[in-house]
């Protein structure tokens, strides 16, 4: 049985997969739970298990501020508790199922994965970087990774891989070759870092500067527990202030699924093409060509690789450049240990 914080906020899913009235169904830490959002607009998240004859509650229809299971009717609030038995006054003292505290923010919704009265919300991750306003355009995906959330921080800690893995989209023609990488610790929030002095104007930059300007170029990838990212991509015309510069950001976030599976949530941010579909539409393809044809094939077979083998045992190389991830896994292993002792 995979180990889990609980500590921490675990993104369920964007804003925007839940309606009013809608139900979905998410497995998250080897949990399926159904979210649902009320005729009010908050959202709930219980069990997607009813405690009768064990059907899918995420079948079922929303009717106000609870959830109406659809085999035999019994109706669970956002709590868990049964609050309605369509054949009889009395409610069986069983009737409840497991819930969880959610929160929205920056677009996103978010389960606490520890007890209800533990919870803060101050210790949802900032996105504020990656969510829609008058000034910023925000375009949003999913996939599933069919390997474990550690995995996926692996590879978004160390983005010296996309000029290998990402030759049809994101590959940066060999600048990161010319740069320097460094990982800052600073407690709670980890940082993997690339700079890139004197190199072409990279992609994020195509329509602002000529292609063929020189530039400083940068990359910072900021990590929170579990598995929250957000990437900081600049550039600024070489040799001048980075505040002058072209800035994009890009939101990452994991969520275990389950021990070999993870959902992998992503959402990239600009300032210019406000109200363009055209641009919309092209970014989409080119994270699904990143993400679903060059990312999601190497990770899962790199993980298939080992066998069932612990990663650990099968004593991986360090490169250097590498270092992000490392210092990700240790310090996850860490805070699960300070858990369980306390």
């Amino acid at each position: 049985m995979a180990e889990y914080l609980r500590n921490v906020w675990y993104m369920a899913g964007w804003s925007e997969e839940l309606g009013p009235g809608q139900v979905i169904s998410r497995r998250i830490r080897d949990r399926r739970i159904a979210l649902f959002r009320t005729d009010a607009g908050a959202v709930s998240a219980v069990a997607d298990r009813c405690p009768h004859r064990f059907a899918p509650l995420s079948l079922g229809e929303v009717h106000g501020d609870a959830l109406v299971c659809p085999y035999h009717g019994l109706t669970f609030n956002g709590s868990g508790g049964c609050v309605r038995n369509p054949f009889s006054e009395n409610i069986p003292a069983a009737a409840r199922i497991d819930a969880w505290l959610c929160a929205e923010r920056h677009g996103a919704i978010w389960l606490w994965g520890g007890e209800p009265q533990s919870a803060d919300p101050a210790m949802i991750p900032d996105l504020g970087l990656v969510e829609d306003s008058d000034t910023v355009r925000v375009v949003r995906g999913y996939t599933l990774l069919e390997a474990p959330y550690e995995f996926g921080t692996d590879n978004l800690m160390d983005l010296s891989h996309i000029e290998f893995v990402h030759k049809g989209s994101f590959a940066g023609g060999g600048v990161i070759f010319a740069g320097r990488h460094e990982v800052v610790d600073e407690g709670d929030t980890l940082r993997s870092n690339w700079w890139m002095p004197g190199v072409p104007a990279p992609s994020h930059t195509m329509g602002i500067y000529p292609p063929d300007m020189i530039t400083d170029h940068w990359l910072e990838m900021r990590w929170n527990a579990p598995a929250t990212m957000l990437l900081e991509i600049g550039s600024c015309p070489s040799g001048g202030l980075r505040e002058t510069g072209v800035v994009a950001y890009q939101a990452h976030v994991l969520t275990p699924a389950s021990a070999t599976t993870a959902h992998y949530f992503w959402a990239s941010a600009r300032t210019h093409d406000l109200d363009s579909p055209e641009t919309d539409a092209f970014l989409k393809a080119l994270f699904a060509q990143a993400f679903d044809e060059e990312d999601k094939p190497i990770i899962k077979a790199a993980y298939e690789n080992l066998e069932g083998e612990d990663f650990w045992t099968a004593k991986p190389l360090s490169l250097g450049i590498d270092s992000g991830g490392t210092r990700a896994r240790r310090k996850l292993q860490m805070m699960i240990k300070e858990e369980q002792s306390a």
